[in-house]
């Protein structure tokens, strides 16, 4: 365990999250990695013992194999095709950011694992902005990475997200034009994701192109 506070019945346990992709063009941001995430990074790290010997090439590793991984990853993958990023990515699928073309996502709002009272961490109790311990690790983790990586498309999952992406732009921690908004949770529990990707999905296909075009005229 690397932290607790007990008062607010929040630990946070370390799991080999702490690469950071500096080429990143996509910032996909969920809230923090579950247990599953956590075990998977553990399995991931002894098997790729012995045939990876770089420790940063082990972290990158885990990244690919445990960010969204599960029901998740499919359903993010399926909306974000939808919305037709790929191909502003040269790719064939968004589900190559978690394979051959990993170098384009990063992932979480809070690097490390997170529990509630035992549980996955929801992001919503309590509010990870008024909790000093989360907005402490939020301040000194994700909000230090995004500014070493050069204006990427920044994708919240949720609301809870969101908030803390619209408050870290107050801050001047990152650019608000570049996140893309209205984006559903992809998380299997939310029954309401295809509703919300439907209402929100011209508007985000406009700020895609806006970024990517703009991107371009850059480089």
């Amino acid at each position: 365990m690397l932290e607790r506070d007990e008062r607010k019945k929040l630990e946070i346990f370390y799991a080999p999250f702490e690469y950071v992709n500096e080429r990143a063009k996509v910032v996909i941001v969920g809230i923090t990695p579950g247990l599953h995430q956590m075990k998977k990074s553990y399995s991931t790290v002894i098997n790729a013992r012995g045939h990876i010997h770089s420790d940063e090439e082990i972290l990158h590793e885990v990244k690919k194999n445990s960010s969204f991984e599960g029901t998740m990853r499919k359903n993010l993958v399926q909306m974000l095709d939808e919305l037709g990023l790929h191909t502003y990515l040269n790719i064939s699928s968004t589900l190559d950011l978690f394979n051959e073309a990993s170098h384009i996502v990063h992932t979480s709002v809070l690097t490390y694992p997170v529990f509630y009272n035992g549980k996955n961490y929801s992001g919503s109790t309590p509010n990870m902005l008024k909790a000093e311990l989360l907005k402490k690790n939020i301040m000194e983790g994700f909000a230090t990475e995004i500014g070493t990586i050069e204006c990427p498309l920044i994708i919240p999952l949720g609301v809870n997200v969101s908030r803390v992406l619209n408050y870290l732009a107050g801050q001047d921690y990152l650019n608000a034009n570049n996140i893309l908004l209205g984006f559903p949770h992809p998380s299997g529990g939310n029954g309401h994701r295809h509703k919300q990707l439907a209402a929100n999905k011209e508007q985000m296909k406009m700020m895609l192109q806006h970024h990517f075009s703009k991107d371009m005229t850059v480089g």
